[in-house]
Protein backbone atom coordinates (compact mmCIF):
# COMPACT_ATOMS: atom_id res chain seq x y z
CA UNK A 1 0.00 0.00 0.00
CA UNK A 2 2.78 2.46 0.40
CA UNK A 3 4.93 1.82 -2.44
CA UNK A 4 1.73 2.39 -4.78
CA UNK A 5 0.80 5.62 -2.80
CA UNK A 6 4.50 6.73 -3.43
CA UNK A 7 4.41 5.60 -6.70
CA UNK A 8 1.15 7.25 -7.99
CA UNK A 9 2.64 9.93 -5.90
CA UNK A 10 5.47 10.11 -8.40
CA UNK A 11 3.52 9.57 -11.43
CA UNK A 12 1.30 12.75 -10.56
CA UNK A 13 4.50 14.37 -9.91
CA UNK A 14 6.33 13.70 -13.06
CA UNK A 15 2.38 14.55 -15.37
CA UNK A 16 2.27 18.09 -13.29
CA UNK A 17 6.14 18.71 -14.63
CA UNK A 18 5.90 17.46 -18.03
CA UNK A 19 2.49 19.75 -18.51
CA UNK A 20 4.12 22.78 -17.04
CA UNK A 21 7.38 22.05 -19.28
CA UNK A 22 5.13 22.08 -22.38
CA UNK A 23 2.86 24.99 -21.38
CA UNK A 24 5.25 27.57 -19.95
CA UNK A 25 8.52 26.40 -21.91
CA UNK A 26 8.34 24.64 -24.97
CA UNK A 27 5.05 26.17 -26.36
CA UNK A 28 6.47 29.56 -26.10
CA UNK A 29 9.34 28.65 -28.17
CA UNK A 30 7.67 26.91 -30.80
CA UNK A 31 5.35 29.58 -30.73
CA UNK A 32 8.49 32.36 -31.09
CA UNK A 33 9.91 29.82 -34.01
CA UNK A 34 6.95 29.87 -36.06
CA UNK A 35 6.06 33.19 -36.36
CA UNK A 36 9.97 34.00 -36.84
CA UNK A 37 10.58 31.67 -39.42
CA UNK A 38 7.42 30.85 -41.11
CA UNK A 39 9.83 28.73 -44.12
CA UNK A 40 11.45 26.88 -41.52
CA UNK A 41 11.60 23.51 -40.71
CA UNK A 42 9.16 22.96 -37.87
CA UNK A 43 6.65 25.31 -39.73
CA UNK A 44 6.20 22.50 -42.85
CA UNK A 45 4.70 20.46 -40.07
CA UNK A 46 3.22 22.46 -37.38
CA UNK A 47 0.65 25.57 -37.49
CA UNK A 48 -0.73 28.08 -34.78
CA UNK A 49 -4.29 27.77 -33.97
CA UNK A 50 -6.39 30.23 -31.99
CA UNK A 51 -9.49 28.84 -30.70
CA UNK A 52 -12.24 30.26 -29.62
CA UNK A 53 -11.21 30.92 -25.98
CA UNK A 54 -8.46 32.93 -27.50
CA UNK A 55 -5.96 30.46 -26.34
CA UNK A 56 -2.99 29.66 -29.15
CA UNK A 57 -1.48 26.58 -29.33
CA UNK A 58 0.66 25.16 -31.89
CA UNK A 59 -0.17 21.60 -33.07
CA UNK A 60 0.94 19.71 -36.55
CA UNK A 61 -1.29 19.85 -39.47
CA UNK A 62 -2.41 18.52 -43.12
CA UNK A 63 -3.10 21.10 -45.31
CA UNK A 64 -5.68 19.68 -48.14
CA UNK A 65 -6.78 22.45 -50.41
CA UNK A 66 -9.54 24.28 -48.57
CA UNK A 67 -9.52 21.48 -45.46
CA UNK A 68 -6.54 21.59 -42.67
CA UNK A 69 -6.67 19.12 -40.32
CA UNK A 70 -4.87 18.38 -37.04
CA UNK A 71 -4.89 15.92 -34.10
CA UNK A 72 -5.58 16.36 -30.62
CA UNK A 73 -3.86 14.61 -27.80
CA UNK A 74 -5.02 17.60 -25.63
CA UNK A 75 -8.19 18.66 -24.39
CA UNK A 76 -7.56 21.88 -26.62
CA UNK A 77 -10.56 19.68 -29.06
CA UNK A 78 -13.33 20.00 -26.45
CA UNK A 79 -13.97 24.29 -27.68
CA UNK A 80 -14.99 22.65 -30.71
CA UNK A 81 -17.09 19.86 -30.00
CA UNK A 82 -20.91 19.51 -31.70
CA UNK A 83 -21.08 22.31 -34.26
CA UNK A 84 -17.56 23.63 -33.77
CA UNK A 85 -16.47 26.97 -34.07
CA UNK A 86 -14.35 29.46 -35.98
CA UNK A 87 -10.68 29.55 -35.27
CA UNK A 88 -8.18 31.79 -36.42
CA UNK A 89 -4.67 29.57 -37.94
CA UNK A 90 -0.67 30.58 -38.88
CA UNK A 91 0.08 28.31 -41.60
CA UNK A 92 3.67 28.70 -42.63
CA UNK A 93 2.93 32.74 -42.24
CA UNK A 94 -0.44 33.25 -44.02
CA UNK A 95 -3.47 33.79 -41.14
CA UNK A 96 -5.61 32.24 -42.53
CA UNK A 97 -9.64 31.55 -40.78
CA UNK A 98 -12.24 28.93 -40.94
CA UNK A 99 -14.43 26.75 -38.82
CA UNK A 100 -13.03 24.13 -36.95
CA UNK A 101 -14.68 21.29 -35.61
CA UNK A 102 -14.01 18.29 -33.43
CA UNK A 103 -14.87 14.91 -36.11
CA UNK A 104 -16.03 12.39 -33.05
CA UNK A 105 -18.51 10.90 -35.37
CA UNK A 106 -16.53 9.29 -38.47
CA UNK A 107 -13.96 6.63 -37.12
CA UNK A 108 -13.15 5.52 -40.91
CA UNK A 109 -12.05 9.54 -41.87
CA UNK A 110 -10.45 10.05 -38.66
CA UNK A 111 -8.34 6.84 -39.27
CA UNK A 112 -7.66 7.41 -42.87
CA UNK A 113 -6.54 11.23 -42.00
CA UNK A 114 -4.48 9.80 -39.15
CA UNK A 115 -2.36 7.61 -41.55
CA UNK A 116 -1.48 10.61 -43.22
CA UNK A 117 -1.09 13.41 -40.83
CA UNK A 118 -0.05 10.82 -37.79
CA UNK A 119 1.08 7.97 -39.16
CA UNK A 120 3.72 6.51 -36.04
CA UNK A 121 1.14 7.69 -33.19
CA UNK A 122 -1.03 5.27 -31.70
CA UNK A 123 -3.95 4.49 -33.25
CA UNK A 124 -6.62 4.44 -31.04
CA UNK A 125 -5.12 8.36 -29.51
CA UNK A 126 -6.43 11.51 -30.20
CA UNK A 127 -9.36 13.72 -31.62
CA UNK A 128 -9.43 14.64 -35.69
CA UNK A 129 -10.32 18.26 -35.50
CA UNK A 130 -11.14 19.70 -39.13
CA UNK A 131 -10.79 23.02 -40.15
CA UNK A 132 -12.54 24.14 -43.35
CA UNK A 133 -11.27 27.46 -44.60
CA UNK A 134 -12.58 30.77 -45.33
CA UNK A 135 -13.03 31.29 -48.97
CA UNK A 136 -11.01 34.99 -49.69
CA UNK A 137 -13.13 37.64 -51.22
Amino acid sequence: MKYGLIAAGLVLVLVVGFLMFAFFIANPRVVRELREEPNGERARKVMLITLPSGRTIPVNYLRERSVVYAGSDGGWSRELRGAGAQVQLLVRGETLTGHARAIEDDPDLRAAVFLRLRPTALKFAGTLVQIDLAQKP
